[in-house]
């Protein structure tokens, strides 16, 4: 069968997944809620997780996350991988004790990817491309080991959420687990 070039290996074509409606009185969506399955290969957890909007800056979510997955408990051993799924915000493993390495981390990539670069792209306002520069630098994604129920973590690190737009709204992070 002769497929078209946008269609994907079985043959049915990708669509972009419906925006949340996000009105005045906030969102009217929910997402997906994805029972953990137990499997002979161990426990699987697949869980969108909507933070709440941050102002512009580095901020610690790692209480919000976990919070969210109460089975992660479950896993005696395993992975927990995150993906966040915007284009001008990123995910970083940093220091969760002094604000000052989120306001000096802040105060670096606006140097690295300023506003007042000459972009191309500024249809969606002075922020927006560096936003997607900086998220490029950041990255979106963490995979963190599990281990008796929790990620292990250093003494001084956190899930951190670099918001990188003036008014990014909500964010949504992508969590699977895996493990038994």
């Amino acid at each position: 069968m002769a497929r078209s070039p946008s269609a994907n290996a079985n043959g049915s074509f990708w669509r972009p997944r419906a925006s949340p409606s996000r009105g005045a009185g906030g969102s009217t969506w929910a997402p997906p809620v994805y029972p953990s399955r137990q499997t002979d290969g161990g426990v699987w957890i697949s869980r969108d997780i909507d933070l709440r909007p941050r102002p512009r800056g580095f901020h610690l979510v790692t209480d919000e996350v976990l919070g969210a997955l109460p089975e992660l408990r479950e896993l005696r051993v395993g992975l927990l991988h995150l993906l966040l799924q915007h284009t001008s915000a990123g995910l970083t493993l940093n220091e969760n004790a002094s604000p000052d390495v989120r306001r000096d981390l802040e105060t670096w990539v606006n140097a690295a990817a300023p506003e007042s670069f000459a972009w191309t792209h500024t249809l969606e306002g002075a922020d927006d491309m560096p936003a997607h520069v900086k998220s490029s630098l950041m990255g979106a994604t963490l995979t963190l080991p599990v281990r008796d129920g929790a990620p292990v973590l250093g003494t001084w690190q956190g899930v951190t959420l670099c918001e990188h737009r003036d008014h990014g709204g909500p964010r949504r992070v992508t969590a699977t687990a895996w493990g038994e």
